[in-house]
């Protein structure tokens, strides 16, 4: 896979792909990376890539002419534009599934007020981190990149992808290690017991209870298995009791 940044800021990305899993996996040749500055493709003189908003208001947009051009210059065939954009939609953990099926993803980083709408309307779709403002789209980016690029084969291991939060729909349970009791606080004694099916079981129904408590509204969208709905039944009657 190849991941492409256009953004006013390359410099921000230097000790992100430097490090942890984004390092190895460009170092196994999983994942190649290129970041872009926008600038370079300004035809202005002093290599502006902004100006006022038509109608008025505050700030500046990111004009049309260098974002064209600096998306022109690195799009293929197999490339797909993704627009950092807090009118975006919400960024999900299927999302991240589905760029990391990609050969080639562009992620372009507005910043100012945001960008010339004849530009956001040649990318393939506008992506939002969460319900919130960034000075621009840099952050973003780093976020997506590091979700897309564990989820290549041989990133990591995929045992540690399959269970973790929101792979199922739910959180993901409570994790220990040693020592078995500290300060006073003890380890779950199921955890204790090597009694594996005993030990999904309370995993499962742990990771049902969290997801209730916080984020009900992923527990209220969520396709419960018949296992599940025996043990959130559980989860009701002990909160009645």
């Amino acid at each position: 896979m190849k991941i492409t940044v256009l953004t006013l800021f390359p410099e921000l990305f230097a000790g992100v792909i430097s490090t942890s899993v984004i390092a190895r996996s460009r170092e196994k040749g999983i994942v190649s990376t290129e970041f872009v500055q926008i600038r370079d493709f300004s035809t202005d003189i002093h290599r502006r890539v902004d100006d006022t908003p038509f109608g008025g208001g505050a700030g500046m947009v990111m004009t049309c002419q260098p974002l064209f051009d600096a998306i022109k210059s690195v799009r293929k065939e197999n490339s797909h534009v993704v627009l950092l954009s807090a009118r975006g939609v919400p960024y999900t953990q299927k999302k991240a599934h589905e760029l990391a099926k990609k050969e080639h993803l562009i992620l372009l980083c507005g910043h100012y007020e945001g960008v010339d709408e004849r530009a956001a309307g040649i990318c393939d779709e506008e992506i939002s981190v969460g319900d919130y403002v960034l000075t621009g789209g840099e952050p973003g980016a780093i976020i997506i990149m590091d979700s897309v690029i564990r989820l290549l084969p041989g990133a990591i291991r995929n045992e540690s992808i399959e269970e973790e939060s929101y792979e199922n729909g739910l959180l993901e349970y409570p994790q220990y290690t040693h020592p078995a009791v500290y300060e006073g606080m003890a380890v779950p004694e199921v955890l204790l017991s090597g009694h594996h099916e005993n030990i999904r079981k309370w995993r499962l129904l742990q990771s049902l209870k969290r997801t209730r408590e916080v984020r009900p509204d992923l527990y209220e969208a969520h396709e419960f298995t018949k296992e599940e709905k025996k043990l959130a039944l559980k989860l009701e009657e002990e909160e009645d009791a």
